[in-house]
């Protein structure tokens, strides 16, 4: 059979946003499809908010649409494009309630438009808790007992009935956000009240707890003709009570019985089939002691879905896409072999490991205990032939700084977090194991397999024999067949890490890497990928082409996202361009750089020295670059070219600036002494490495200064200190963050307006991209600022100033590659905040904002070409208005306070495009989910010297038919100037105070700016409560002003749509 004849146009609903429980995943599942519809002769429509993608790369579908992902937005889309059939599968939660919501408002029926690979009915059998129940049972599938709800009197009333602890689980909503487990009664009432609110239809499930069961995925695959396949199982290292995106996963499941598979084997194929899914589905099973019960489906591609085509090698998205325009499985050829079809089951022989990668660094006031809801911000994958060796390559790809035996706890609060798990949950079993807990204990304690903690144990066991024996070649092979790094093996044997190293190599013990093919080598691959262990035979054979080695990113977290794969993939589509092949080392299983066809070759590896010299040792490629996976790979720019020199049997070199200039940028000392050489104003600054040399220089300048270290990202322990004893506290924090590297001490420029420049230098050209402009003013980090292209409030002279000094910087650094250089403005004076020589994390932004490819032409460059043969020399002119606006994860993360600041906390970025600023502006917040109330009550109270600032954005959205609220002092004010405001008592004089308002649903905006270091935390409990319960909240002046704009226009002229191509008046030059 061939595809479906009547399906010529189809709508992909993407994503949205990285936010905590949906990730790159999507972005690498949708732009998969993309292709393969694209493939069957499908014209594709997509429509996708965030800039951040491949898939709203202009040569990944033939109509991109970067608007607001809502079901106006995209009945206006349907409108202009009329295509034959939605595929709601590849977009995540988002992909799902919007394609219900259009259903449910007659949409689809109107335009004639079909549900493809996902039925409506699966969608609402799944998504519906009380649905799920009755479509499980009527197949006679085994669930918890449990009942819909939808209220808080109703959840209490089963309490009798089901017993405590109670799981709840919102429905219509992802990761497990708003549920949770409830242990008393409170628990109950708390967390139904904020599950019902985050649900969209107002339901949660109140469920028996099955705490303590083992936790088991399977991914199944059906076609239309009832074939269905399972794709790999997953088990689940935590139990049940921590959900599976916060749980350690290995694939293929290690401790289940033949039977025990069989048999849920058998439940997921009747489960797929019962509710008539035509694709991809990932089904969640609780068991003991063979005995199971279904807990969740998921009818669509998934994070789970992105994990188990990057463990087997099967890519579920692409033949998903094609099952979902009428293919079947026997028709669809597998490309990673391009002899067997997509209805052979992947087998392999190997094991892989998942952890996931949690924000507490950036919130240490939030709770770190894992739960029924996602928390964690992206995840690594490590493949290898052991549980042991995979487990250990999966802890150092987190790149958290730590490891096995970094950390000590006493026993009692070893036992403690023993039973609470946390994000630091493996180090403390490691601790338990080597402080004498036995395995039946820890296992008791923490409701872990006791095989998985044997597994632990072999690593301490291996790490004793090297303790008390030295190293010898039979120790050494042994302690790399388990997973030890050369680091880890000099510390257990006071060596230095060259000297086990260079011992390693004089007794050949060498990695050899084995391929990802599908079929545990029983057919020929052609597109597999690689993965080391220290065995005897390998399956890499090198080519004699000119080749280039690209550094990935690792995972996703707060400062390093989406945005550095994307730079990452517009590299080697750059040299594939060029004739070079195109490598890639990285170990994110849900992007799109680590997808089988993306590179010529790619290694799941971690981004540590040793792994990423190991792939060098064998390939030896001509370059390496470390420009595009940020300050991941510019961390490992210096040790690679110490590492380079010291190996003279290798000619490899690293690409683009050089190490000592990238040096130069992230050491903040040396990079203040280059601005003042070259007379460029910089805020008044000093350096200290003690507490004693910070207090000198902090009288010097004044508090509040701004202070920060060398070689961090996304702002990292980045603060405003108010005073002396602020200081001491950050000084112990900063000197751990960055102890070989000072401190830069600033002074603080209050209401200053920050500017972002992202260019790129050839060594005697410089392309400017693009001049970003903050809507927030200085002291909020860039990646938590809205911003905007072009310039709004900026003169032109100011401008040119900005575009001298970057190229002055750009050259005295002799660049050859991507710059970001962080300005700010005060009184007239432009400042250089800093300069990073490397992929930024608006360079996405900036490509699709002008219409040019800023990375691919970076990657050029750094092979050799020039702007000027490139064609590009001369700064773009915007065709329209484009906005940046960010995505904050504190309704994931109770107990963080959401009041943004120098040290980034946003997980990913929207982008709303217009023809004016206004409009653009409403556009970004509408896509980030914060959007403006059009009418209500709007409630403001705000620092003094911001008083003056608030009177235009008050009036404005009085005269739009606002009710104000504020506290008695910005009251009074307002009324002085002719502005209606109501009095409300602060929280601390009682009731009825905002607070009472906002649980009562009374207020719908509210706008509130911190006064000093002791009311930024007085506030804390209203900014709380906003995010709680949905309410938009503004923090900033320039984010009032901006706000009020979008109101009167949006309020005025409603908004419209228009694509990609059409906002750029026709001009998408992606080819360079």
């Amino acid at each position: 059979m061939v595809k479906d004849p009547g399906i010529r146009k189809v709508l992909l609903i993407g994503s949205g946003p990285i936010l905590i429980g949906q990730a790159a995943e999507f972005d690498f599942s949708g732009s998969q499809a993309c292709r393969a519809l694209r493939e069957e002769g499908v014209s594709v429509v997509l429509v996708n908010s965030n800039p951040a993608t491949i898939m709203t790369d202009p040569e990944t579908a033939d109509t991109i649409y970067i608007e607001p992902i809502t079901p106006e937005v995209v009945e206006r889309i349907i409108e202009r494009e009329m295509p034959d059939g939605i595929l709601a599968g590849f977009g995540g939660q988002t992909g799902l309630n919007i394609t219900a919501e259009l259903a449910e408002r007659g949409v689809l029926e109107k335009y004639g438009i079909r549900i493809l690979g996902t039925p409506l009915k699966a969608i609402y059998n799944t998504e519906d808790r009380d649905l799920f129940k009755q479509a499980m049972l009527r197949i006679g599938e085994p669930i918890p007992r449990s009942r819909a709800v939808g209220s808080v009197e109703e959840a209490e009333d089963l309490i009798p009935e089901l017993g405590l602890p109670l799981i709840v689980r919102p429905a219509y909503t992802l990761g497990g956000t708003g549920g949770g487990i409830a242990y008393t009664r409170e628990d109950l009432r708390r967390i139904c009240e904020l599950g019902l609110k985050r649900s969209r239809i107002n339901q949660v499930l109140i469920e028996e707890s099955v705490l303590g069961w083992k936790e088991i995925e399977y991914e199944v695959m059906r076609d239309g003709k009832d074939t269905c396949i399972t794709i790999c199982n997953m088990e689940n290292l935590d139990p049940m009570g921590i959900h599976t995106g916060e749980s350690i996963v290995i694939t293929p499941s290690q401790t289940l019985t033949d039977n025990e598979h069989q048999m849920l084997r058998s439940a997921a194929i009747n489960i797929i089939r019962s509710l008539g899914v035509e694709g991809g589905c990932n089904i969640q099973f609780a068991l003991r002691e063979g005995e199971y019960r279904v807990i969740e489906v998921n009818p669509r591609v998934s994070r789970s879905s992105a994990l188990a085509s990057k463990a087997t090698g099967y890519p579920i998205a692409r033949v998903a896409a094609k099952v979902a325009i009428g293919l079947h499985l026997d028709e669809i050829r597998n490309n990673v072999t391009g002899e067997t079809p997509a209805s052979f089951e992947p087998a392999i022989d190997y094991v892989v490991v998942k952890i996931p990668r949690w924000p507490f660094d950036k919130f240490v006031t939030a709770d770190n205990t894992l739960t029924t809801a996602m928390k964690s911000t992206g995840e690594v994958m490590a493949i290898g032939r052991t549980v042991e060796e995979a487990l250990l390559k999966a802890v150092r790809s987190l790149d958290i700084g730590t490891d096995f035996g970094k950390e000590e706890w006493t026993r009692e609060e070893t036992e403690r977090l023993l039973r609470t798990p946390t994000d630091k949950r493996l180090f403390v079993i490691y601790h338990a194991i080597r402080t004498g807990f036995r395995d039946d204990e820890i296992s008791r304690l923490t409701g872990i397999d006791p095989f998985f903690i044997r597994k632990i144990r072999n690593i301490v066991e291996i790490e004793d024999l090297i303790r008390s024996n030295g190293l010898n070649r039979e120790i050494l092979r042994r302690a790399k067949r388990i997973g030890l790094t050369d680091q880890r093996i000099a510390e257990l044997c006071g060596m230095n890490r060259e000297e086990v190293s260079d011992l390693r190599h004089n007794l050949g013990i060498l990695p050899v890497y084995k391929m990802v093919d599908t079929c545990a080598a029983e057919f020929a691959a052609r597109t597999p990928y690689y993965y080391s262990s220290y065995e005897d035979e390998t399956e890499v054979v090198p080519s004699s082409r000119k080749k280039v080695l690209i550094i990935g990113a690792g995972p996703i977290r707060i400062g390093q996202g989406i945005e550095f794969d994307y730079c990452t993939v517009h590299a080697v589509m750059a040299l594939r361009e060029e004739g070079i092949e195109a490598q890639i080392v990285n170990n994110n299983p849900e992007t799109v750089s680590t997808d089988f066809d993306t590179s010529d070759r790619l290694f799941f590896e971690p981004l540590t020295l040793e792994d990423v010299m190991n792939i060098i040792e064998v390939e030896r490629p001509y370059g390496v670059c470390v420009q595009f996976g940020g300050q991941t790979s510019v961390n490992l720019a210096m040790p690679l070219a110490k590492e380079l020199s010291r190996r003279a049997d290798l000619d490899t070199k690293i690409l683009g600036t050089s190490p000592e200039n990238i040096d130069l940028a992230e050491d903040r000392k040396r990079f203040n002494q280059l601005l003042k050489k070259l007379g460029i104003p910089q805020p008044e600054a000093g350096y200290a490495t003690s507490k004693e040399e910070a207090h000198e220089v902090a009288a010097r300048i004044g508090y509040p200064v701004l202070v920060r270290p060398s070689y961090v990202l996304g702002g990292r322990a980045m603060e405003i200190v108010y005073d002396a004893e602020d200081l001491d506290r950050y000084m112990t924090e900063a000197v751990r963050v960055s102890p070989d590297h000072p401190v830069l001490i600033d002074d603080f420029l209050e209401h200053a307006i920050e500017i972002d420049v992202d260019a790129v230098s050839d060594g005697e050209d410089v392309l400017i991209g693009a001049i970003m402009e903050h809507i927030e003013e200085a002291g909020v980090h860039s990646g938590d600022s809205a911003c905007v292209i072009p310039p709004q409030s900026l003169s032109g002279d100011l401008l040119d100033t900005v575009r001298e000094y970057v190229r002055r910087i750009a050259l005295a650094m002799n660049v050859k590659g991507l710059l970001n250089i962080q300005f700010a403005v005060k009184d007239g004076v432009v400042y250089v905040l800093e300069a990073n020589p490397r992929s930024s994390r608006t360079i996405p932004f900036v490509s699709k904002a002008i219409g040019i490819p800023l990375a691919k032409i970076a990657a050029k460059v750094m092979i050799g070409k020039t702007l000027k043969e490139l064609g590009y020399t001369d700064e773009p002119v915007p065709k329209c208005v484009s906005v940046k606006e960010v995505l904050l994860p504190f309704d994931k993360l109770p107990g963080a306070d959401p009041l943004l600041g120098p040290e980034m906390r946003s997980t990913g970025e929207v982008m709303g495009i217009d023809r004016d600023f206004a409009t653009a502006f409403y556009k970004a917040e509408l896509a980030a989910g914060n959007a403006p109330p059009l009418r209500g009550t709007v409630f403001i109270s705000i620092r003094d010297e911001d008083k003056k600032e608030i009177l235009d954005a008050a009036k404005k959205l009085s005269d739009s038919g606002f009710r104000i609220i504020a506290t008695s002092g910005t009251a009074s004010y307002l009324r002085e100037h002719g502005i209606e405001a109501d009095t409300i008592k602060k929280v601390s004089e009682g009731s009825p105070n905002v607070l009472d308002l906002i649980k009562r649903g009374e207020v719908d905006l509210i706008i509130n700016t911190p006064r000093s270091k002791q009311s930024r935390k007085d506030g804390y409990e209203i900014r709380r409560a906003a995010v709680d319960y949905g309410i938009p909240y503004i923090t900033t002046i320039r984010a009032a002003l901006a706000t009020a704009d979008a109101i009167m226009i949006a309020s005025r002229q409603g908004i419209d749509v228009a694509s990609l191509r059409e906002y750029q008046g026709g001009r998408l030059v992606w080819q360079c």
